[in-house]
């Protein structure tokens, strides 16, 4: 009786492809991970920069109706619109004032992205 201990080739092949199709499986699962964490760090900086460009509309520039433009860190491109308030109810223009404040970012059209804040302030008297 002599019995061979240890495992044969074809144990080993099917072994090596269980562990290279779970690998390749974690290596996917790892790599979207790290890019759903990419775009939502794009997303918080554009959103802080619209939320400060937001807050200085009025306060340290004058509320101005107009658009201006500019780029944050060669990447963010942004956008403030201000328009006087016309109330639907009576279609009157108001002493209020919709600021509009658009970020955009992305190196091609089908990777564009963008955020996009409004409010309603109080106009120059």
């Amino acid at each position: 009786m002599n019995k061979h201990k240890g495992f044969s080739l074809l144990e080993i092949l099917v072994a090596f492809s269980i562990m290279s199709i779970s690998l390749g499986i974690l290596l996917r699962i790892f790599s979207s991970g790290l890019n759903t964490a990419m775009v939502a760090e794009e997303y918080t900086v554009a959103t802080q920069i619209a939320e400060s460009l937001m807050a200085r509309n009025g306060i340290e520039e004058p509320l101005n109706i107009g658009e201006i433009s500019g780029v944050e860190e060669e990447k963010y491109h942004w956008r403030v619109t201000v328009e006087n308030y016309v109330n639907p109810a009576t279609e009157d223009e108001t002493e209020l004032m919709t600021v509009q404040v658009y970020v955009d970012w992305g190196n091609n059209q089908l990777n564009n992205r963008a955020v996009e804040l409004n409010t309603i302030k109080f106009g120059p008297k």
